[in-house]
């Protein structure tokens, strides 16, 4: 199983940023997908996740409103799109499949991606 997770970069604050992730290796429409982020110092925190269906979608408080995941079953890819960004976002973004079901726990994720950097400087 691999996730690929690619888009990250450098930004100014209230800019924005599509982060995206490739799957392969599993049947991707059995997984929910979910990104969560890790600041340096920090653990690591739940951003967003989709069940497997892309019907129904769940954000953390800090970036309801302002993000948005997406999939795409057909292409076997998740996507984050990150508005209005500000500094406290900057983390490393990383995507995981949840196989059946798509919550906020980082525990019940089967698989993780490599991770991409997102800094946001003012």
């Amino acid at each position: 199983v691999q996730l690929q997770a690619s888009g990250g970069g450098q930004v100014q604050t209230g800019g924005s940023l599509r982060l995206s992730c490739a799957a392969s290796g599993l049947a991707f429409g059995d997984y929910g997908m979910g990104w969560f982020r890790q600041a340096s110092g920090k653990e690591r925190e739940f951003v967003a996740t989709v069940t497997w269906s892309g019907g129904s979608t769940y954000y953390a408080d800090s970036v309801n409103g302002r993000f948005t995941i997406s999939r795409d079953n057909a292409k076997r890819m998740v996507y984050l799109q990150m508005r209005n960004l500000k500094a406290e976002d900057t983390a490393v973004y990383y995507c995981a499949a949840e196989k059946g079901l798509a919550t906020r726990h980082h525990d019940n994720y089967n698989y993780w991606g490599q991770g991409t950097q997102v800094t946001v400087s003012s």
